[in-house]
């Protein structure tokens, strides 16, 4: 049995909606979100799809996601605001074939790789959502105070390596 969601939101294939529909996360789901990516904080979430049945039960789903998070910086681990707006362009397919094993090598062709697969009448794609943030979220990023945080350490380039090593290795590259 799988987990629920921190977003559950079920489309039923056989009655979609229609226009845009818009996946919200409340506060609650925020928080749920902000643990599972270990990040600060999730402000605001809002998806906005557009969702098309193909052929054999598929659906695309087509939208833009729109979020505000805080996350700690790379360098200072000073927390930051950062905005995120990632477009989503998904399709939900039926589960055909059995799952493979959890230690089972799964090679993915390009278009496969945003197909997600469901079982029985209906997708969720709240947890869609969810993980395109996950998967949008820098986990590198850097924010105001990151070369502050650099010139305390004593880090003056990420480019030219400086320091008792450094000085060493010139010395040997003239002789």
């Amino acid at each position: 049995m799988s987990e629920r969601s921190e977003m559950e939101r079920l489309i039923r294939v056989r009655h979609l909606p229609t226009g845009i529909v818009r996946i919200e996360a409340s506060a609650a789901e925020r928080d749920a979100l902000a643990a599972r990516f270990g990040i600060c904080a999730v402000h605001s979430l809002l998806a906005e799809v557009e969702l098309e049945a193909g052929g054999g039960g598929t659906v695309r789903a087509d939208g833009l996601l729109n979020a505000r998070i805080e996350q700690e910086c790379a360098v200072s681990q000073e927390p930051f605001a950062t905005t995120i707006n990632e477009p989503l362009a998904l399709v939900f397919t039926p589960n055909m074939e059995q799952p493979a094993a959890p230690d089972d090598e799964v090679e993915l062709d390009t278009e496969a790789l945003d197909e997600i697969g469901y079982a029985g009448d209906s997708f969720d794609v709240g947890e869609a959502v969810a993980q395109t943030l996950g998967l949008a979220i820098d986990p590198y990023a850097v924010g105001p105070q990151a070369d502050a945080a650099r010139a305390e350490a004593g880090i003056v380039s990420d480019e030219a390596p400086t320091g008792t090593l450094a000085e060493a290795l010139a010395n040997l590259k003239l002789n």
